[in-house]
């Protein structure tokens, strides 16, 4: 099977051009295979670069973590997408439209000497109602509620951008916090789905500093789709403005949520680091 490992701001993907590439016929099994950073190619999972379903869109983005599961969205791998659909002049224009889990995304990218540096993403209207997050927190949406964990209460906002996050703002983004209590709340029966947690700190009304502990993957130096709802978060809670700069451990991603059109918009960078071919297991 022929790859492109790629990455948005650190959080990094094995890609499978299926244009090209026959669509694996274990994609989960693919993803753990190719993600193990021991045993494989090394990544947060694996995504699929697939022809659209609809004639009038670009393609389509098919997500794996690296446990296997199969998300809806990923903000930092559709930046990827739209860079090797344009760089590989797969589909060699710069506004384009991709199928994803959550619906079709607007991207419009930034280019130099024919190859991509930046991408604008249209992540559409954060979803705010409780049960189509999913989680059974109260309130439409959940703002700040707390919820305890091994003897520890995080107080919890709750947004979807097409996969569930949970965002708790922190006074500093310590080790205890991403590996001792991230795991507990993804999997914390108030999300049924588990969810992405997000653990962040107001440095201003326009900056933030986040750390994320994402679902099937662990802690990733980045995540879009994250950044988006610790945006919305921010507003929600009345600790930012509708635009902000976010620092994450992989690099910046700005964000602003419009109030006139309710839509998120992710801008951020996308790079390519190399490409090759692993044997897959029959």
């Amino acid at each position: 099977m022929r790859f492109t490992k790629m990455h948005g701001a650190g959080n990094d993907y094995v890609y499978v051009n299926c244009f090209d590439e026959p669509v694996p016929k274990d994609p989960a099994a693919v993803s753990r295979l190719v993600a193990d950073r021991h045993f494989g190619i090394g990544g947060d999972g694996l995504i699929l670069i697939c022809p659209p379903t609809d004639s009038g869109n670009d393609a389509r983005m098919r997500m794996f973590n690296a446990d296997g599961s199969e998300s809806e969205m990923c903000g930092n791998g559709i930046r990827c997408v739209a860079k090797y659909l344009y760089d590989h002049a797969v589909v060699p224009k710069t506004d384009l439209l991709i199928e994803t889990g959550r619906g079709t995304l607007r991207l419009e990218l930034e280019t130099s000497g024919g190859l991509t540096e930046r991408v604008r993403v249209n992540m559409e209207s954060p979803v705010l109602k409780a049960a189509e997050i999913p989680t059974t927190l109260p309130g439409d949406p959940p703002i700040e509620v707390p919820l305890e964990v091994d003897g520890r209460t995080f107080k919890i906002t709750a947004v979807s951008m097409g996969n569930p996050h949970a965002i708790t703002f922190v006074d500093s983004l310590e080790d205890e916090l991403v590996f001792g209590f991230g795991p507990k709340i993804e999997n914390h029966p108030a999300f049924p789905k588990r969810v992405n947690v997000e653990f962040v700190k107001v440095l201003s009304p326009t900056e933030m500093r986040m750390r994320v502990w994402e679902r099937g993957s662990g802690e990733t130096l980045a995540c879009g789709t994250g950044a988006c709802a610790v945006a919305v978060a921010g507003v929600l809670t009345d600790r930012t403005e509708r635009r902000a700069l976010i620092h994450l451990l992989g690099g910046d991603l700005e964000l602003e949520w419009s109030e006139a059109d309710d839509v998120v918009t992710m801008t951020g960078p996308a790079a390519e680091v190399f490409s090759g071919e692993i044997a897959i297991p029959q």
